[in-house]
């Protein structure tokens, strides 16, 4: 196991632009660390440089308190699973897991030993002397993972390794995922746009944009306490609603907006909800509608667990309340969190309207 620490991290590219934007990480040792974000924000540079394939254009890269920054991706005791697996397919899924061994011309019997041991773990042992046309999605995920652990390194770099794979085997695979990394206990970095993956996998995930770290912490921590309007809005689906107030941007998750007789909390902050439709999603209920009496009105989403059986009517006004402590405040023009702010008299008069 290692730590793996980016100091003031850059990467610039030609024309002048920072996928990489002064980055400052510490993983913990042994931890999952997910790197979560859209397209182009950066992530994957950041892998790049951790593991040698791409150079800063300023910074540091530390592993296990040892500057690697300059050193080639071998000499960093790391190993990388590509989104594309990067498999050879003339070789066999046993010539596969144990190419990175011969290339460093380790001892057959030990080559043998340690691919048949790592082929074993992620229980494709069976499928050794198959080539890679003949594997699944999953299976060819798994032989990825096992060349890469064949070489027994201190840290784990995964690139998307799920997006080649349908959704249901999305799901057991990260399933599998998370239960051989707490087998092996080595330390990784996933890089993910997918929020459920980030979710599911991550013991802290660290929320970029514009190469940049917008928020790291444990998942519960990400979704219940965003640092900005952008993790609000990026982490959860439906994602939080947002609602002008002055200078400043109310906040909710969409299933902590209910009907007014659900919540019974004594600082509820009760609303009307203009209802325009309702989706039926897996037993939860969707509604779409304009919300009045918190602010603006503004477009929002509620989502209604099937536990709540209060009727919802399309084109008709009705009663939500909102508990006090689940808002959330940003400031408008910065879009970062804010003090909690008090009801103004405008305010309690729309409540007192309703």
């Amino acid at each position: 196991m290692a730590v793996v620490e980016v100091r003031k991290l850059v990467k610039e590219f030609v024309g002048g632009v920072r996928a990489v934007d002064g980055i400052d990480l510490v993983t913990e040792e042994g931890e999952y660390l997910v790197l979560l974000g859209p397209s182009g924000c950066g992530k994957t540079t950041l892998l790049r440089m951790v593991a040698g394939l791409e150079q800063p254009t300023s910074g540091d890269v530390l592993i296990d308190g040892h500057l690697v920054s300059g050193l080639p991706p071998r000499a960093r005791q790391v190993a990388m699973v590509f989104q594309s697996y990067a498999l050879y397919p003339h070789k066999s899924v046993y010539g596969n897991i144990g190419f990175p061994l011969r290339a460093v011309r380790m001892p057959k019997d030990e080559r043998d030993r340690r691919t048949r041991w790592a082929a074993s773990l992620l229980d494709i042992d069976h499928l050794l002397d198959r080539k890679p046309r003949q594997l699944s999605g999953g299976e060819r995920q798994r032989v990825a993972l096992a060349r890469a652990l064949v070489r027994q390194p201190k840290v784990f770099l995964l690139d998307e390794p799920l997006s080649n794979l349908d959704a249901k085997l999305r799901t057991s695979a990260r399933d599998e995922l998370k239960r051989f990394q707490e087998e092996i206990g080595t330390t990784t970095i996933y890089v993910t746009h997918d929020q459920v993956e980030a979710m599911g996998l991550g013991d802290r995930i660290a929320v970029l944009a514009q190469g940049e770290v917008r928020q790291i912490g444990p998942p519960v921590e990400v979704y219940d306490e965003p640092a900005d309007t952008f993790v609000a809005t990026f982490i959860g689906s439906p994602p939080m609603n947002l609602v002008p107030r002055d200078d400043v941007l109310v906040g909710f998750r969409p299933e902590h907006l209910l009907p007014a007789d659900v919540v019974t909390a004594d600082d509820a902050v009760a609303l009307k909800l203009a209802v325009d439709r309702v989706e039926y999603l897996s037993g939860d209920r969707h509604v779409y509608g304009t919300v009045l009496g918190i602010g603006e009105p503004t477009r929002v989403v509620a989502r209604l667990p099937a536990t709540v059986d209060a009727p919802v009517v399309a084109g008709e006004e009705q009663a939500f309340a909102v508990a006090g402590r689940r808002l959330r405040f940003f400031a408008t023009d910065t879009g970062r969190r804010t003090p909690r702010v008090r009801l103004g008299a405008r305010e309690q008069a729309d409540q007192e309207a309703l």
